[in-house]
């Protein structure tokens, strides 16, 4: 189950590199991202159950980087919201930008927080990488 944390969050922070570095919006990256986020969630309860039934893993240090991967996708959510409004307090009167200016500040909002959950994603790569290396390894 530890490579489907991996997988996921490897794809997603592919696919928002990309379409981060190509300064366009993605609605697909939203989607793949929640299902990364779902898998985490799944797979930290697969460990509780593990953990609760007797299972141990190769190196105690598999606990803490299980629990900091659900961390980092709590985390990053919240500085996601925290970027999109600074992005929006740099603007006085949202109802005095005309229709243009409001498309361009949406998509500078979007952008930013594909921006904080791509590094969220990537962090989380990492330390999926290292969570299964403390476990003895994907089994690959």
């Amino acid at each position: 189950m530890g490579i489907a944390v991996l997988c996921a969050n490897a794809v997603v922070a592919a696919w928002g590199a990309v379409a981060w570095l190509r300064g366009e919006p993605s609605v697909w990256f939203w989607y793949l991202l929640r299902v990364a986020q779902v898998v985490v969630v799944v797979q930290v309860a697969v460990g509780l159950w593990l953990l609760i039934s007797g299972n141990r893993p190769e190196d105690e240090l598999h606990y803490l980087y299980g629990v900091s991967i659900l961390a980092v996708t709590m985390v990053s959510e919240g500085m996601r919201i925290g970027a999109a409004q600074r992005e929006l307090d740099e603007v006085e009167d949202l109802d005095a930008l005309d229709h243009a200016e409001q498309a361009a500040l949406a998509r500078r909002v979007v952008m930013r927080e594909m921006g904080v959950m791509t590094i969220g994603t990537l962090l989380i790569v990492t330390l999926a990488l290292r969570a299964g290396a403390s476990a003895g390894g994907f089994g690959i």
